[in-house]
């Protein structure tokens, strides 16, 4: 069972460094480049829908919160003039925008807590992105260095005439 698990160990490893020499690295990056950078403008995307909403919560705190600050005012009149019931429907009105606050508030609390995690996420993505661009830069003059370096002698063609001849000046050296 021991040499079984081995002989599959031994054509895993091969088969994988037979593909490792398959893949060209450089395209593999680019690639992971690309996709890097389609999520990375999705997040920004995303990250200006959620500024919106934060912006329309806030609006729609103000609104409440002036809605209330009448209604007091309001109360207060009612209670001055002596109008109860009137005052009833004013506080039920008072009490449903408490509540809209509260809803609201928690809303906006948890969209903060949304947006200050897909910065972090961002800031993080980001680095990493341009780690990844500076290991293609690095690569890249890598690779044009390695080509500089391969020898690429002229083009020599020997022409069979060539070879004739050179055969026989050398058939005349050594008669002599």
């Amino acid at each position: 069972m021991a040499l079984i698990t081995r002989m599959s160990r031994l054509f895993r490893a091969d088969v994988n460094a037979v593909l490792d020499r398959i893949e060209e690295p450089d395209v593999l990056l680019r690639q992971a480049i690309r996709e890097m950078e389609e999520d990375l403008a999705h997040d920004e995307q995303r990250a200006r829908l959620l500024e919106h909403d934060q912006l329309q919560l806030d609006a729609r705190l103000a609104d409440t919160e002036r809605a209330l600050r009448d209604l007091a005012d309001q109360l207060d009149t009612c209670f001055d003039s002596g109008k109860d019931d009137l005052a009833r429907a004013l506080i039920r009105r008072r009490l449903e925008a408490e509540q809209q606050q509260r809803l609201l508030t928690g809303r906006r609390d948890a969209l903060a807590q949304t947006r200050a995690g897909l910065r972090r996420r961002l800031d993080d993505n980001r680095r990493r992105l341009d780690a990844m661009r500076q290991k293609a830069d690095l690569l890249a003059v890598d690779e044009a260095d390695r080509r500089d370096e391969r020898w690429t002698g002229p083009d020599v063609g020997i022409r069979d005439e060539d070879v004739e001849v050179a055969f026989l000046r050398e058939k005349q050296r050594r008669a002599e």
